[in-house]
């Protein structure tokens, strides 16, 4: 049988690409999404047409812990195991210190650690008995804030200890570990950023140029397949972009 990996927030950008990597490496992928259903959808076709029944669909909100025990439980319901687990999805958006609202926090707290969180304890029993893996996506700003972030900081933040603490918690069985991303891909509504913004971005990152989701999906896939005797790391992979916070 095939091993089987979840990612969450799966439909799309660098969620896409770690699903991607992965059953290009043969593993079975449980795509999660909340509300790209659509995209969601359409990643599974196409990757079933290279591997007949690789790939299901999931949709879970993962600011409520009921429906993560329950697509915790639907994922094993598919394949009977979870050999490893993405915690990818996340919000990112500002949130003004003198502005922010109760809302604002919890959507970013659900989406960056909440939901990760209770999606390692449902699948524990799994990945212990796979000696699996978990890899939690986190930030370079979870180690130095980002003006402006202040919440979506803390929580990734949050994401950071939480891999070392379930590493602590789940080892000797189960792996943890993180990849902070830097510069990877510009936000959704790029077109705010003029040229000479991005240019500036890429001349403040040693390497000169942003990242590309296989960067952090390669690390993923390492951290899951071949690095068997590292746990509790926050790895950045960010063009050298921590060297300047």
């Amino acid at each position: 049988m095939n091993r089987v990996v979840l990612v969450t927030g799966a439909a799309r950008r660098i969620g896409a690409e770690i699903a991607c990597t992965f059953h290009r490496a043969g593993f079975d992928v449980a795509l999660h999404c909340h509300r790209s259903t659509g995209e969601a959808q359409a990643l599974a076709d196409r990757l079933n047409t290279q591997r007949r029944n690789s790939v299901a669909v999931f949709s879970a909100a993962l600011g409520d812990a009921k429906a993560v025990h329950k697509l915790a439980a639907e994922v094993m319901a598919w394949r009977g195991r979870v050999d490893v687990l993405v915690n990818n999805a996340s919000s990112f958006f500002p949130t003004p210190f003198e502005e922010a609202t109760e809302q604002q926090w919890h959507q970013l707290m659900d989406s960056n650690l909440k939901g990760g969180f209770f999606l390692c304890q449902s699948l524990a029993e799994s990945l212990r008995k796979q000696r699996g893996s978990i890899i939690n996506i986190a930030d370079i700003y979870a180690r130095s804030p980002l003006a402006g972030y202040s919440i979506y900081c803390i929580a990734k933040a949050g994401n950071a200890m939480m891999t070392k603490a379930l590493a602590r918690e789940l080892a000797p069985r189960v792996r943890v570990n993180g990849i902070a991303p830097g510069v990877i891909l510009w936000p959704h509504h790029d077109e705010q950023m003029s040229e000479t913004v991005k240019q500036q971005v890429n001349q403040s990152v040693p390497l000169q140029r942003i990242g590309h989701p296989r960067d952090i999906a390669g690390m993923a896939l390492f951290l899951a397949t071949d690095a068997s005797y590292i746990t509790g790391q926050v790895i950045a992979v960010d063009g050298g972009s921590h060297l300047n916070i």
